[in-house]
């Protein structure tokens, strides 16, 4: 039976008889006893491959994920009573004595033996905090069992953190209404829906080139009359969106990509690569053709605009399979460390350079690295029709001047097009005359890892010890295997790198043999049959929670998957962000408290590995439930979850799944009897005509 072309394929219900193989009275009862335990996880296929001991309790989770206990339902009221009131007096009893005996028994170890015991410690807190909430379950009974509501249909591209009118009216202007602002309270406590009529993205290469218009909010007003170059190359067509790269409008993108590459003095964009581009930010994208166009040539391309209630440039390109989030120039600094990016790009982005004292160019130099480029594509730059607006021409030569005294060369300039390339040696800054220019930062100033940091008006990156030039830089994919000394900067050793990858080989090879079962669910297995071979494009968009040094994404690439991933570095854990952009991969800083800067339903896998341990040593800042209620919000309809963590955190977190509606299943790591993974599919709701 022939499959639909699908990024995903449903979950299917499949049945068991296997009366024929019982030879005996004691194996039949025995298969029925085992039917009766998987009865409630029969909805995953791949589930009776693996066994399980800990059914879900029909008692869910409070907002932290912490299991209740049903061992005293159905006992008299008066009893309950007296039983609760027993338990928490003896409860606090203990938690007295444990303090004061943990207090002078503190004051008489010695310095040096407080370590070994710190972690004995940690984990009888934990459990301490998983009693109290199992006793807090008891004396509230079924009230916490409630499933999470969905969130009305006006909410279906809702994003917390971004309010246009909200910040309008708190008096913000200019641009900086668009701003990421997390006001306290701003998050819905409720389940996204899809649009009507919304479908599975078609799988990678096809769904690159046509989208469902069903699942991204525009009108066909906006597909005629975008203006942006990449936005002019696409066509409606009934129920589909199709992109075509090779439209006459504008030469079409190939045809820039080729000026562009000659500018910088290349053959192609096939060399690209040889001189060093890996990594490129676009900005204001448009959909995000020019990035499609040049994946092909193994560059990856990011596409950042601001927040859209209709149109949005992030959530079509996103649709689409290719990189992009939500990002403003408007008045913060970007999520991303200095020197991160090979090239920045803008084809008409509506950004005025010449605005706010040049301080946005200073923002694109920051992330720039020495001897990177920087393309602008803009009717301001045709020189003729500047010479007739003595306006544009001001403005012009403000952008051209700035552009001199931040160290930048201007290599070329042709039609609406101009390239610069910033320099690769720190003594240019000096050699400026006296007070032209942006001073350079301070070290107090020049912060690495800014997280939505008001713009700074000085030169960044200065003080990194990452100003490497691009064209000194090992090529990809070489760049994505660090030598010693280049590791030295982050103060790792090559065996830890390697080590991570190998690990995360097996594991990237783990998780595709256990999702792949479900997409090739037609009919049931044959006994004896070996599973299928899963496709390299069953998944497209990955977003990584915790990614550490990028082994998730090394894995995936070298497995020759065709994915591409969102490695978040969390603001609470080690910061090693620059160290996967110097990889080649892309990455941004997040605080996972906060809403993600994207719209509903972009991936098509979450991954998570430690990131609840790591959220459990600042004490919870948000729950558990927060953090699983942005998953669900950025996840589509189909997709997978997959978190591996402490067995204790998973059994509370599998617990937690039953209020959000997922899929779930817990299963048991061999070659490690302290963690467990937790493997969870959103399922499809679809939205019922009012």
């Amino acid at each position: 039976m022939s499959r639909p072309l699908h990024r995903g394929v449903p979950a299917i219900r499949v049945t068991s008889s296997s009366n024929d193989l019982l030879d005996s009275q004691v194996k039949e009862q025995t298969e029925k006893e085992e039917l009766d335990r998987n009865q409630s996880s029969h909805r995953f296929p791949f589930w009776s491959l693996f066994s399980d001991s800990s059914p879900l309790t029909k008692y869910d989770a409070t907002d932290n994920g912490f299991a209740s206990d049903p061992s005293t339902v159905g006992t008299p009221r008066s009893r309950h009573r007296l039983t609760m009131l027993l338990l928490k007096s003896s409860l606090v009893v203990i938690v007295i004595l444990a303090l004061t005996g943990s207090f002078w028994w503190t004051l008489s170890i010695s310095t040096s033996s407080r370590g070994h015991i710190f972690h004995s410690s940690r984990r009888l807190q934990e459990l301490l905090v998983s009693d109290l909430w199992d006793i807090g379950e008891l004396s509230f009974g079924t009230s916490r069992m409630k499933e999470i509501e969905f969130c009305p249909g006006e909410l279906e591209n809702y994003i917390p953190c971004f309010n246009v009118s909200e910040n309008l009216d708190s008096g913000f202007s200019d641009g900086n209404e668009y701003d990421r602002v997390c006001r306290q309270g701003s998050r819905q406590n409720c389940l996204v829906l899809p649009p009507m009529n919304y479908k599975i993205p078609l799988r990678w290469p096809t769904g690159r080139d046509i989208i469902w218009v069903a699942n991204v909010k525009i009108t066909g007003q906006e597909v005629f009359t975008s203006g942006s170059l990449t936005k002019r190359m696409m066509m409606l067509e009934e129920e589909q969106i199709s992109f075509r790269s090779a439209s006459l409008m504008f030469d079409g993108v190939e045809d820039y990509s080729h000026q562009i590459a000659e500018m910088i003095g290349l053959r192609n964009e096939s060399n690209f690569i040889q001189a060093g581009i890996r990594t490129i930010l676009d900005i204001g994208c448009g959909y995000g053709s020019f990035g499609a166009h040049l994946f092909s040539e193994q560059i990856l391309t990011i596409c950042i605009a601001n927040y859209e209630s209709s149109g949005s440039q992030v959530q079509l390109t996103l649709e689409r399979g290719l990189p992009a989030m939500i990002g403003s120039f408007s008045s913060k600094q970007l999520p991303y460390p200095s020197l991160s990016f090979d090239l920045l790009h803008c084809a008409r982005c509506g950004i005025d350079w010449d605005k706010k004292d040049g301080t946005f160019l200073i923002e694109v130099d920051r992330v720039l690295r020495p001897g990177g480029y920087f393309v602008w594509t803009s009717p301001l730059i045709n020189v003729q029709s500047s010479l007739r607006n003595k306006e544009k021409q001001k403005r012009w030569n403000f952008v051209r001047d700035f552009a001199e005294n931040l160290c930048w060369e201007l290599m070329s300039q042709q039609d609406e097009t101009v390239v610069w390339k910033k320099t690769s040696k720190k003594t240019c800054y000096n050699s400026r005359k006296s007070g032209s220019g942006p001073s350079i930062c301070s070290k107090v100033q020049d912060v690495e890892f800014p997280y939505y940091r008001p713009l700074q008006n000085c030169i960044g990156g200065m003080h990194s010890r990452r100003w490497v030039p691009i064209e000194e830089r090992a090529t990809w994919p070489s760049r994505s295997n660090l030598n010693r000394s280049e590791l030295a900067l982050y103060g790792l050793h090559l065996d830890e790198l390697n080590e991570d990858t190998a690990n995360y080989r097996i594991i990237v090879r783990n998780y595709w043999s256990l999702l792949s079962p479900l997409i090739f669910s037609d009919h049931p297995k044959r006994p004896g049959d070996e599973d299928p071979s899963p496709p390299y494009n069953m998944l497209r968009n990955v977003l990584d929670m915790n990614a550490r040094y990028g082994g998730l994404n090394a894995a995936l690439l070298e497995a020759r998957k065709s994915v591409w991933v969102m490695n978040v570095v969390p603001t609470t854990g080690p910061k090693y962000l620059p160290l996967i952009l110097d990889r080649g991969y892309f990455g941004v800083l997040h605080d996972w408290c906060e809403a993600f800067p994207t719209y509903p339903r972009t991936y098509d896998m979450v991954h998570a590995e430690g990131l609840l341990s790591l959220e459990s040593s600042q004490h919870w800042r948000c729950t558990m439930l927060d953090i699983f209620t942005e998953i669900d919000r950025m996840l589509r309809p189909e997709g997978w979850i997959i978190i591996r963590d402490t067995a204790l955190l998973i059994d509370s977190a599998r617990v937690l799944t039953r209020r959000l509606k997922w899929e779930a299943r817990v299963i048991e790591i061999e070659s490690n009897n302290d963690e467990r993974l937790l493997i969870c599919q959103k399922p499809f709701f679809k939205r019922q005509p009012s």
